[in-house]
């Protein structure tokens, strides 16, 4: 699939230039996976892993937020440290797994969001250092 950009100034490698527009020729696939961690300590522990075995590129454990939900019929509020990693597609299931197998909550929040443009360096980055 290709994607044209008007009016795009920055050429690289991975462009090719048509008239007035910037057509991407290489798609880069990359996503993101959030995640929640009741506590810094355990959401460290949980990004160093995903480094270690190659998992994500990088992970931002982020400062803690409030969580209001539902569980169990119950109106919950919880305190919870927001994760973003970025990854390949090819490894969402281990990260999932990984995910539920060091995640202390019977039910975590897992969540993907594809990224479907960004630097294209950054994003290559991404994969060289998840591969």
């Amino acid at each position: 699939m290709l994607t044209t950009f008007p009016f795009v100034n920055k050429v690289n490698e991975r462009t090719k230039r048509c008239k007035h527009s910037i057509i991407i020729t290489k798609m880069i696939e990359t996503m993101l996976v959030i995640t929640n961690f009741p506590d810094k300590k355990s959401a460290l522990t949980f990004a160093q892993a995903l480094i270690d075995k190659r998992l994500a590129a990088c992970v931002n454990i982020m400062n803690g937020c409030t969580s209001v939900y539902r569980w169990q019929n119950n109106t919950e509020i919880a305190d919870e440290i927001p994760i973003f990693i970025k990854t390949q597609p090819a490894h969402y299931q281990q990260v999932e797994e990984l995910i539920v197998a060091m995640h202390p909550y019977e039910l975590p929040e897992v969540i993907t969001v594809p990224i479907t443009g960004g630097l294209s360096d950054y994003l290559q980055w991404i994969i060289e250092e998840t591969t």
